[in-house]
């Protein structure tokens, strides 16, 4: 798919109706978004049935497509923070 094909796509609205699943297993495997990142992210969450961290579709996209299609177990929360590189880790305590 083209740049103008996906833009083209993402402005026909076409996911409303679609179920989270299909959404999420359409761009997982489409390289250029052609819907918005919350409603991709949200197709994401509710397919896979827990939290994704949006670094995760940065850093673990072929993950994430294994997860979707069975192939692999759900990571530990270790695990996502885990993909993060040692030295672009902060942590930030509430008081």
């Amino acid at each position: 798919m083209t740049k103008k094909q996906a833009v083209a796509l993402a402005e026909s609205c076409w996911w409303v109706g679609k179920s989270s699943r299909d959404l999420a297993m359409f761009q997982l495997h489409e390289p250029l978004l052609c819907m918005p990142f919350d409603v991709f992210h949200k197709a994401v969450e509710e397919a896979l049935q827990r939290p994704v961290f949006t670094h995760e579709f940065g850093l673990n996209w072929e993950g994430l497509k294994k997860e979707l299609l069975g192939e692999t177990e759900h990571p530990s929360l270790e695990q996502v923070f885990d993909l993060i590189p040692k030295d672009k880790r902060l942590l930030i305590l509430g008081v």
